[in-house]
């Protein structure tokens, strides 16, 4: 740590059932809020905006000393809605193949936990307690989006799985770090960012299972009425953590 940084209360919820559930609930939104909002708009306006908004969420979010809960899912939300049009961008504007892309993404998010990991010593998110540590998480979760935003794609698509098969396979891979903790003692920070790189992919396939046309491989419940009801569910479990302060670790005191 640098000499005279200033540090924070911890920045990052405490690791629960809930967080997980709201985690996933955010990529399945982000993946159906774009592309309602490309396909409704000006797709440029949209990404315009979106650029903007998701600016002044991780603003809202460092500006803050601790973790509050509707801050911090804000910034997460805006970090799925926004990641969402900037992959679609890569492949669909500049036509990079989804292979390519999750090689690209993948080689990033290494890069981001090497560089944390000299810096720092650690990778635990119950270490984001200084204004580096909080940008080194964010450059994690950002690259780790991208990357489950790439793998799923190829997956859905290059693969040819469909969106149903795709979300099956990635629930298979979500569950894989939980049993080799269980099973086999693996390192929990290894175990944590594992899960958090397959949520998005597993959320975003569920996400375009329900919501994209019978013709397309979906359910045809449209992207609009999934995104309102993801965001109304979001709503209340954030509601409850801001309401509870179940996801905040009290023992924690500021580090001197």
């Amino acid at each position: 740590m640098l000499t005279g940084e200033r540090t924070l209360w911890r920045k990052v919820p405490e690791v629960t059932a809930v967080f997980w559930v709201v985690k996933l609930l955010t990529t399945a939104l982000g993946e159906s809020v774009s592309d309602y909002l490309v396909n409704s708009y000006d797709p440029y306006l949209v990404v315009g905006v979106g650029f903007v908004v998701f600016a002044v969420a991780l603003v809202l979010q460092f500006s803050r000393v601790r973790y509050v809960p509707w801050v911090y899912w804000f910034a997460v939300v805006m970090v799925a809605v926004f990641g969402t049009m900037v992959a679609d961008v890569i492949h669909v504007v500049l036509g990079v193949p989804y292979l390519v892309s999750t090689v690209v993404f993948a080689t990033a998010l290494a890069l981001v936990f090497v560089i944390w990991r000299r810096s720092e010593g650690t990778l635990s998110i119950h270490s984001i307690t200084t204004r580096r540590r909080e940008a080194f998480y964010w450059a994690a979760v950002s690259a780790s989006f991208a990357l489950g935003t790439a793998a799923g794609d190829l997956v859905a698509y290059s693969a040819g799985l469909g969106f149903l098969a795709a979300g099956l396979v990635f629930a298979v891979l979500f569950s894989l770090p939980a049993v080799g903790r269980i099973s086999f003692g693996l390192n929990t920070v290894l175990v944590f960012w594992a899960a958090y790189v397959v949520t998005r992919p597993l959320g975003a396939s569920f996400a375009d299972w329900t919501g994209k046309s019978v013709g397309g491989g979906g359910l045809g419940w449209g992207d609009g009425p999934v995104s309102a009801a993801l965001g109304l569910l979001i709503v209340v479990l954030v509601g409850y953590l801001q309401a509870t302060g179940r996801d905040v670790d009290r023992t924690l005191e500021p580090v001197r």
